[in-house]
Parts: C-alpha cells; structure tokens; sequence
C-alpha cells in the first residue's frame, strides 16, 4: 500500500487539540506524513510521542522531526512507553495484517493510556470493509470505545480510506 495522503493525514490529526498542553501519542508513522499533519495542529506547548517498530523509519523520523519523541518499539507496549494520560491517539497501523490477539492487545494498550475525554483516530480501507478482518476490528473498537464513529471517507487517498473516530475508552474492569 501508499504511504497514507495529506488528506487521510490531516482528518486522522484532526482530534489534536490546538490548545493547552496536549499530549499525543502516534502509533506507526512511517514515512512521517500523518507526524506532518499532527506537528501542523499541535501548539507550542504540546507533546508528540510516536511509536514506530522499523529502526529504519525510526532513524529517518528523528532527523525530520526533531521537537518529537520518536521511540523505537511495539504499540502493544504503549502502557509502558507512555508517562502520562495521553489526549490523542493517531494510528497509521496496518490493522488488516494483525491478527486478532495483535488487535486486541494494541487497542488494549490504546484505551488504557487515553484520557477519559481523549479521542483516538485510525483508518480502514473502504475496499476491504467487506473482509471478516475488517469487520472483526469494527467489533474489537466497539468492545474498546464507547462511541466509535465511521467519519467520512478519504476518496483522493490510494486507496480511498475511512476514518473511525473513537472516543469514551471502556474501562478494562468493565
């Protein structure tokens, strides 16, 4: 697949708060396309930590993005990556390719950090909505979240992707 466009990118950071302190978490960065459009919104005094598991896009992340954290390791050990509640969660993983114990334990890992009011942001191709595996992570983000929108679809993506919104984290002792 393409690395993610602007447009997907910039719908994905749009639950980055543009004021206060706040502090985001990114989860599969990549190329650094969504890290852009979360540094566009973020306030001075804001704090981007994302996680990337290829030592190669971690490298080329810490030279193009300075005033971030880029932290080499698995988004399934963000319990113990992050110090503090965290307001956004932005992902670019490729959900489709993990198994259900991998979703479940990244989202688990998500939900736990989130601050109450907090929101997280993914995609899913448009193209593969049909998939059981697409549909078992719809089921996975409604056992994880409260509210889980399927915002608007990003047709100048390649290919066109959904953004799902998620907010309300369900406590883990539920």
């Amino acid at each position: 697949m393409a690395p993610s466009g602007r447009r997907l990118a910039d719908a994905l950071a749009a639950v980055v708060p543009r004021t206060g302190s706040p502090f985001v978490a990114e989860l599969g960065p990549g190329s650094g396309t969504v890290s852009r459009a979360v540094a566009r919104r973020l306030p001075g005094d804001g704090r981007h930590l994302a996680v990337e598991i290829d030592e190669g896009f971690a490298r080329h992340l810490r030279g193009r993005f300075p005033d971030s954290e880029i932290v080499l390791g698995d988004a399934a050990d963000l319990r113990t990556i992050v110090d503090a509640p965290v307001d956004a969660v932005v992902s670019g993983l490729p959900w489709s390719l993990f198994d259900e114990a991998r979703q479940r334990a990244i989202l688990g890992a998500v939900r736990d950090v989130l601050a109450r009011d907090g929101a997280f942001t993914t995609f899913a191709y448009r193209h593969a909505a049909g998939l059981s595996g697409a549909r078992r992570f719809r089921r996975l983000l409604d056992e994880h979240f409260d509210e889980v929108v399927d915002g608007r679809t990003v047709w100048r993506n390649l290919p066109p992707a959904g953004v799902l919104l998620c907010r309300r984290p369900i406590s883990s002792a539920a």
